[in-house]
């Protein structure tokens, strides 16, 4: 561009540049796109900064000449002059760059003379003078400098999309290893979409206007894969969201459940990529409206980084992203995670924590649950799921201020936080989100000294939460209008049921006093749960277990109490991989029958599990086997830990070695992820804990057990 000087020298030079520029033009494009992209990582691939470099970050400056560039290169032809720098912007978004551009050019200008040198960095004080005396003349009406902020992230929003598009329409080399990665992606194509060139279609567009459920399946597609919307998708998908909303709203009225397909997306591997692409589209707004109060908010705060909406977002990257953790510390965490139940739940609470900064009466953490009790009641959240998603986001703040404020070398600190969380499930969820939260406000927030703080709070009130399962148990005198069959369970259990769950067992103790057994099997979810009320007797956990296993059942949870009156409560949840349940009614009454007759001792389960037991030989142990004792945690019982590799009649077999060696299984504990299964069983023999010396041959003989030796 001439600036001053010898205007025969430049177009000189403009006649030789068009031929320099075809015979390097792939080796020029190769290079802008590796500037681009390591210049995007610097900036954390997101626009949303809250005092952003508005030249060097995705969408700023750097990004609109970019695009200009690698357009000029794309078009450029043989004995013709260089193209316009923005003759080929995209027609149907031209008004619109050409408008972000005019405003980062004015905002440039003014920092600029803000600061009285080449400084492009939009600080708080800045924005302030920006929205106040740039008002109505370099930039449009509007109100405070968050509202002119939100003009600013939309701007470079228009900006962002642009490079985006020709960084992948332009500089995706054809012949490269990407370039067979990508076309290898075009394998995940379905009825529904196609993914060409590593980009996602919808093969029936229109659809998107009348068929509400296509899309969501189109972003729960993302979540699963990580393929990006392909600009035409991204333009149709944002035109079909006035039609999305009338469906919803629909739904609504007629109570459709639109929790489920939700829950899918945020479960996936990919649910943050999905999550952008639903908010820059417009269609998580549509979902969630009032997630529309964050969106693109600066809130002043020298810590955080990041504008509240992609806080929020990322906070559920930094979890879904532990799956590769390779530091030790962080691997405890991803264990961790690997552990929870409904994890959509957590991811749910994350979108919501901090919703409440968008404005509002009172703190944040109380608008923020008002909010996302609107938004459970719109999409038909059951009760129970409800509650776990309060008490997240009422108590998101807790655990990172417990851990810098108290003493957790104290064993009141232990004993405070036990009594904040009340169960290791609700634990294990807060840990999480907790890390997410500080991992979320800048990259240099979550340090390994913060790591370590948090995990020993984690082990502190998980170790007190275990203490406190059997050191106390309910009596009479606690209630005097409680249901009697709570006497003598351990004061856990009512920290573990919900009151509608204590009414139901209670109605079932009724059923037992009568018949001598009560069963209830009901469905949660994908999961399956039966509830057994009988009398205590050897064998009788191994017997539950041992008949779901039967029935080609996996077990991924159990609880096993026993009142004064020695009355048995146990609770198993299992899946059902084969789908018999569901697909044939008469077996839930077969599976019912069958497992009334073996806690009664009229059905030998043994020959129940011979059709189920694999050969010896297929077992190939995965799962480093660990197998423990602990004489310390618990004042009457013993604590058996095991870690080993699941398989069908597992449960049984360990279940069953205790009841050959005369122990009484007093709480068990069980949890299987994937091939995995985390076992605790708190047992007593003849009233009194084991001796060291008996627990060590248990070890001896649970270690058998698992590897299916008689």
């Amino acid at each position: 561009r001439y600036l001053a000087g010898d205007r025969a020298a430049l177009a000189h030079a403009a006649e030789r540049l068009p031929s320099f520029y075809i015979r390097e033009k792939e080796a020029l494009i190769r290079g802008l796109a590796k500037l681009t992209r390591a210049r995007h990582a610097k900036h954390g691939d997101t626009i949303y900064h809250l005092e952003p470099n508005i030249k060097e970050v995705p969408g700023g400056i750097r990004d609109f000449q970019v695009a200009c560039w690698l357009a000029q290169l794309a078009h450029i032809t043989p004995g013709a002059l260089l193209p316009g720098a923005e003759q080929y912007l995209p027609d149907e978004s031209r008004a619109e760059l050409l408008e972000a551009k005019r405003f980062l050019f004015a905002l440039r200008c003014y920092l600029h003379y803000f600061n009285e040198r080449d400084n492009n960095i939009l600080t708080f004080e800045h924005q302030e003078r920006a929205a106040a005396e740039g008002r109505g003349k370099c930039f449009p009406d509007g109100g405070d400098a968050a509202a002119w902020m939100r003009d600013y992230f939309r701007n470079v929003r228009v900006i962002r999309r642009l490079a985006a598009r020709l960084l992948e329409e332009v500089a995706t080399p054809e012949h490269s290893l990407f370039a067979m990665f990508r076309d290898r992606k075009s394998r995940l194509s379905n009825p529904d979409f196609a993914v060409t060139r590593g980009q996602l279609y919808v093969r029936h567009p229109e659809a998107l206007e009348t068929e509400p459920g296509l899309m969501l399946r189109l972003f729960e597609f993302i979540a699963r894969h990580g393929v990006p919307l392909a600009p035409e998708t991204e333009r149709r998908v944002s035109r079909a969201v006035p039609a999305f909303r009338m469906h919803l709203e629909q739904a609504r009225r007629i109570e459709l459940p639109l929790w489920p397909p939700i829950a899918s997306v945020l479960k996936m591997q990919h649910a943050y990529a999905a999550l952008v692409a639903m908010r820059e589209t417009g269609v998580l707004a549509a979902l969630f409206p009032e997630y529309e109060r964050i969106d693109c908010l600066v809130v002043r705060d020298f810590y955080h980084r990041y504008t509240v909406d992609e806080h929020s977002l990322r906070t559920i990257k930094h979890l879904h992203e532990l799956r590769g953790a390779d530091d030790p510390l962080t691997r405890h965490f991803a264990e961790l995670m690997e552990e929870i139940e409904q994890p959509e739940l957590l991811f749910l609470a994350l979108l919501f924590h901090d919703a409440g900064k968008g404005g509002g009466e009172g703190d944040h953490v109380s608008t923020g649950l008002e909010l996302a009790e609107q938004a459970m009641d719109r999409i038909q959240m059951g009760e129970q799921d409800r509650e776990t998603v309060r008490f997240l986001i009422r108590h998101h703040l807790e655990m990172s201020a417990t851990m810098t404020r108290r003493d957790l070398a104290d064993p009141e600190t232990a004993r405070y936080f036990a009594g904040r969380v009340s169960t290791l499930e609700r634990l294990r969820k807060l840990t999480l989100m907790t890390y997410a939260d500080i991992a979320a406000v800048n990259p240099e927030a979550l340090t390994p000294w913060r790591k370590d703080l948090l995990w020993q709070l984690y082990v502190a009130t998980h170790n007190q939460l275990t203490r406190e399962m059997e050191a106390e148990r309910i009596e009479a005198e606690q209630g005097p209008a409680a249901p009697p069959f709570l006497e003598g369970l351990p004061t856990r259990y009512l920290r573990t049921h919900a009151a509608e769950q204590i009414a139901e067992h209670g109605r079932l103790a009724a059923i037992f006093q009568r018949r001598s057994i009560a069963i209830n099997l009901s469905r949660r979810h994908s999961l399956y749960e039966v509830v057994v009320l009988a009398a205590d007797r050897p064998f009788l956990f191994a017997s539950i277990a041992g008949t779901i296993s039967s029935f080609a059942m996996n077990i991924v949870k159990a609880e096993a109490f026993s009142n004064s009156e020695g009355m048995v409560l146990d609770t198993l949840v299992f899946s059902d991989p084969n789908r018999n349940l569901e697909l044939n009614p008469s077996e839930a009454d077969r599976f019912r029958s069958t497992l009334e007759h073996v806690v009664l001792g009229k059905i030998d389960v043994r020959e129940l599990l011979q059709k189920r037991r694999a050969p010896a030989s297929l077992r190939r142990p995965r799962v480093p086997r660990q197998i423990a004792f602990d004489n310390e945690t618990a004042s009457n019982e013993t604590l058996f830990h095991v870690i080993t590799e699941d398989r069908p009649g597992l449960l049984y077999d360990l279940a069953s070695t205790f009841s050959f060696n005369r122990c009484d299984i007093d709480v068990v504990l069980i949890d299987t992820e994937g091939n995995k299964a985390v076992d605790v069983f708190y047992v007593r023999s003849k009233g009194r804990k084991l001796s060291s010396d008996k627990a060590r041959d248990l070890c001896e003989e649970l270690d058998k057990a698992c590897r299916g030796e008689e």
